[in-house]
């Protein structure tokens, strides 16, 4: 790991990869999940073993520590990201012509959500947005933006508090 994280050593990588690979993935497959996403999963983590390769530090962890921690939160953020809600069938045909009020509802709705978004610290309308509208995980906002994954939760978090807040009378 040493000579990946300080001279990027290709042969060296190699060796993790077909030590950790296996391994990996039979770790992942305990825990329920398929062996095709168990792959997928593990060619992530070992990414990101390589790009994060600069962050290792044999003083806070031993490698195979820091290699099944990355796996572990990705695995947290693929099922977090399966079990994300899917918006409902819509129960109506769709061919038929919405109502004017209906319409005037919906963009009333849509006004006050933007106005309530306006009113959020920049930071925490940042990171909702790429939650949520941009379907980020938490993990990937986080590499986006540099940001610690508790700090990233935090402001998700409140975030969600004040929306809630500001729009209360809307139910």
């Amino acid at each position: 790991m040493l000579a990946v994280r300080d001279s990027r050593d290709r042969v060296a990588f190699a060796e993790l990869f077909d030590h950790f690979a296996p391994r990996l993935k039979g770790f992942i497959m305990r825990s329920g999940t398929g062996s095709g996403q168990a792959e997928e999963i593990v060619q992530d983590v070992m990414l990101t073993v390589w790009r994060k390769a600069d962050q290792f530090d044999p003083e806070r962890a031993q490698v195979s520590a820091w290699i099944y921690q990355i796996a572990r939160n990705r695995q947290i953020d693929v099922i977090r990201k399966e079990n994300r809600p899917m918006p409902e069938e819509l129960g109506e045909d769709p061919s038929a012509e919405p109502e004017a009020s209906q319409i005037l509802a919906v963009d009333q709705e849509v006004g006050q959500l933007k106005q309530a978004l306006t009113r959020l610290k920049p930071d925490q309308r940042d990171i909702i947005e790429k939650a949520y509208m941009g379907e980020l995980t938490h993990q990937e906002i986080s590499a986006q933006t540099g940001l610690p994954l508790g700090t990233i939760k935090s402001r998700i978090r409140l975030g969600l508090e004040r929306l809630r807040h500001e729009l209360k009378d809307m139910r």
